[in-house]
């Protein structure tokens, strides 16, 4: 690894973490810079999973208290999570390395647009939760299945399915998210270990620049208008769709 891509990995890494803390969509940045390495598309899709995951660990850990207030819904929600995650995980391993990068831009495409459309997806806040029923246990077990596959957008689809299912304030909401989404990580990182399609080098590279970037975006989060940061994410996502595209 050259030393211009170890610098570039490292700074997508921290400003992967900047952005989730500020507006979500650190994945876009993490998948592009690993393409952008040299690393077959599932390659880059694994190792991103691995990135990301710290920040879903200390986002839940922050959340401990609610977490544990819900620990009834996030004992169901999690073994759904789990299980779907273990099969996107596996449909991803199941796929050839064209087969997937055939799907990318489209993939890309639809998580762009998920994350653009984020505002109006998450639930408004109110007073009162209620418990999970069966259509959001299916919907989630579908986002799990889309997480474990292809992580693009994913927190933005459980806040959608969490919020309309089970209500409550954001903060419950996120909670859940956040616990839900280190489960589906969790899960995908032992498949794609197993199944020896991460780059580890590269994502010992990032994993600094990510815990530093954390740190940076609560910063920014006070300072930069989200929705600026947000409109950066989703031209990286647009960009990123039409270079697969153009290339594939």
């Amino acid at each position: 690894m050259s030393i211009s891509t170890a610098i570039m990995l490292f700074v997508a890494g921290f400003l992967s973490s900047a952005v989730n803390a500020v507006a979500g969509g650190g994945t876009f940045l993490t998948f592009g810079a690993m393409t952008l390495a040299g690393l077959p598309p599932i390659v880059a899709n694994a190792t991103s999973s691995i990135v990301q995951f710290p920040g879903y660990v200390t986002s839940a850990l922050a959340y401990r208290k609610e977490i544990w207030a819900d620990r009834r819904e996030v004992i169901v929600l999690g073994i759904l999570s789990l299980i779907g995650g273990l099969a996107g995980a596996l449909i991803l391993l199941s796929l050839s390395n064209p087969s997937f990068r055939a799907m990318v831009p489209w993939l890309l495409l639809a998580a762009t647009a998920i994350f653009a459309l984020g505002p109006l997806l998450r639930p408004r806040a109110s007073e009162d939760g209620a418990p999970v029923g069966p259509l959001g246990m299916a919907g989630q077990f579908v986002t799990a299945i889309y997480g474990g596959f292809f992580g693009a957008g994913m927190g933005i689809m459980m806040l959608a399915v969490l919020g309309l299912s089970t209500g409550g304030d954001y903060h419950r909401v996120n909670a859940l998210k956040n616990f839900l989404a280190m489960v589906i990580a969790a899960v995908a990182i032992v498949v794609f270990a197993g199944g020896n399609v991460v780059g580890w080098l590269h994502a010992a590279v990032m994993i600094p620049g990510g815990a530093l970037g954390g740190y940076a975006g609560v910063w920014l989060a006070r300072r930069v208008p989200q929705a600026l940061i947000r409109g950066l994410v989703v031209v990286v996502g647009l960009l990123l769709a039409v270079y697969y595209f153009v290339t594939g």
